[in-house]
């Protein structure tokens, strides 16, 4: 994953949120990637139970509020990285898929693949919740279908990453289906 890799000597220790016996371990680890970012990568883990909490935290991360636009044409595009802060909006609209930032939102380092993962792991979710009667489960199954369809590259769509906060940017593995437009202050006020 890096060409270099550097650990902290700093640890921590605290009870387990979870079991209430076992002592958080916490470690850090700072990467230098090969195209040249940097990211903590900071992780808690139990000593008691399987309670695990892992931060990925950009250390070269774009800092202005924007508007990141990833046209996903081809096989080749699902491997561009995405960096999304706590603060963005994520959007695929040809897929109607939606994830809007909150107070728990964590910050994660994937690429466009791992993306349509965590949203078909969502929607498995979601179907599997449903009684098979119900007349929402043939357009969750539809959904499913045109989501593999994405992740084998045979239909395109686009992933858009709002973000008001900063701190939030595609690495497009094609830079032509790609654009970024920043945001106007002015028109981040109006919405809060």
């Amino acid at each position: 994953m890096s060409d270099e890799t550097r650990y902290s000597n700093e640890s921590y220790e605290f009870r387990c949120p979870k079991c209430k016996e076992g002592l958080i371990q916490i470690s850090q680890t700072e990467y230098d990637l090969p195209d040249e970012d940097k990211m903590l990568i900071i992780k808690l883990e139990c000593s008691k139970c399987d309670f695990l909490k892992t931060d990925i935290i950009p250390m070269t991360a774009r800092t202005e509020p924007g508007r990141s636009i990833l046209k996903v044409k081809e096989e080749a595009d699902l491997r561009s990285k995405i960096y999304r802060s706590p603060s963005a909006k994520l959007e695929v609209p040809e897929l109607e898929l939606m994830v809007n930032p909150g107070p728990y939102a964590d910050f994660y380092f994937t690429n466009v693949e791992g993306i349509l993962l965590r949203f078909e792991k969502a929607v498995t979710t979601y179907k599997n919740s449903l009684n098979e009667t119900d007349p929402k489960k043939k357009e969750v199954i539809t959904l499913l279908n045109d989501m593999k369809k994405a992740m084998n590259g045979q239909m395109p769509f686009t992933l858009i990453i709002e973000d008001t906060g900063g701190g939030s940017y595609i690495i497009p593995e094609n830079k032509q289906n790609y654009k970024f437009l920043k945001l106007d202050p002015n028109m981040m006020n109006e919405k809060n």
